[in-house]
C-alpha cells in the first residue's frame, strides 16, 4: 500500500497567505516563503502553492516567489494559479515546481491536460476542482469559485482521468475553512469512481479523526489541510505521529 500523504496548503493573495471560509473572508495567515521552509522542515509530503486570484485578475502567478518557495523546499511542490498554456507550466516548472495543477483553463480547454501531459508527463499535470453540492449532486465551480460550470463532478472528474490528468486535487467549497472534516461523501464519490490519485482538501480541523476518516472512510491518496497548519493547532509532525499510531500508513 503507497504511503498516505499530508499536504500543506499555501493560498497566496498579493504576496502573502491567506485563508478563508467558503471561498471568502479572506484573512492574512503568514509569510508563504517563510511557512513553505517551515512545513519542509516539519516533514510534510508535498507542499501546494495556489494564487487564488490570479485567474480572476487575468494574470500568471507569480514566477519569482514560486523560485523562493521552492529553494526553500526539498519536498514535491504544486503550482496552480493562472495557468492557461504549455508556456506558463513550462515557466513553472523550470522556476523549481514539481507539478503544475490547473483548474479553470482545465474546464475551458480539456485539451490542455492532454497537452500537458504528453508534453511533461502524466506525473506533473494535477487537476484542481472545487465542488459545491446543489441539490442531489455535486458540480464543478471555475474561477476561484465563483461560476457554476454546470458540469457534474463525477463526469468531470473521469474526464480529466481519461485526458491524462495524473492526480486530482478535490475541494469541498461547503467544507473550506470550516474545520469541520473533510467532505466525506464527495471525496469517495471521486475516489472510488477514477484510478488516480485523490488529494482530498477541505474542512481539515485540529482532530486526527478527520485525517482517519478521509483516508479510511473516503479513500482519499492524501488530505490537504491549510489553517490548522498555519496556526499551529494541529502541526504536521504531530498529526503524521497520530496518523502513524493509527495504523495509517504514512511517512514520519
Amino acid at each position: 500500500m503507497l504511503a498516505k500523504r499530508i499536504i500543506p496548503c499555501l493560498d497566496v493573495k498579493n504576496g502573502e497567505t491567506v485563508k478563508g471560509i467558503n471561498f471568502e473572508n479572506l484573512q492574512y495567515a503568514g509569510n508563504p516563503i517563510e511557512l513553505a521552509k517551515k512545513y519542509s522542515d516539519e516533514g510534510a509530503d508535498e507542499l501546494v502553492f495556489l494564487d487564488i486570484t490570479a485567474t480572476n485578475e487575468g494574470r500568471k502567478t507569480t514566477v519569482k516567489m514560486v523560485e523562493q518557495v521552492a529553494k526553500q523546499t526539498f519536498i514535491p511542490f504544486t503550482v496552480g494559479g493562472g495557468i492557461k498554456s504549455i508556456d506558463d507550466m513550462r515557466h513553472l516548472l523550470s522556476a523549481g515546481a514539481d507539478k503544475v495543477a490547473i483548474n479553470s483553463a482545465a474546464v475551458k480547454n480539456p485539451e490542455l491536460i492532454k497537452e500537458a501531459s504528453e508534453y511533461f508527463g502524466s506525473q506533473c499535470v494535477v487537476v484542481a476542482i472545487d465542488a459545491k453540492r446543489i441539490g442531489e449532486d455535486f458540480y464543478v465551480f471555475i474561477n476561484a469559485g465563483q461560476k457554476n460550470t454546470g458540469l457534474k463532478l463525477l463526469d468531470w472528474a473521469k474526464k480529466a482521468e481519461a485526458l491524462g490528468a495524473g492526480e486530482i486535487l478535490l475541494t469541498s467549497m461547503d467544507a473550506d475553512g470550516t474545520q469541520d472534516g473533510f467532505d466525506l461523501e464527495m471525496t469517495k464519490l471521486v475516489a472510488e469512481n477514477v484510478n488516480i490519485p485523490v488529494i482530498a482538501s477541505g474542512g481539515a480541523g485540529a482532530e486526527v479523526g478527520h485525517f482517519v476518516d478521509v483516508f479510511n472512510s473516503a479513500g482519499a491518496d492524501a488530505a490537504l489541510a491549510a489553517s490548522i497548519f498555519h496556526y499551529d493547532t494541529l502541526p504536521v509532525k504531530t498529526l503524521k505521529k497520530e496518523l502513524k499510531n493509527q495504523e495509517i500508513s504514512i511517512r514520519v
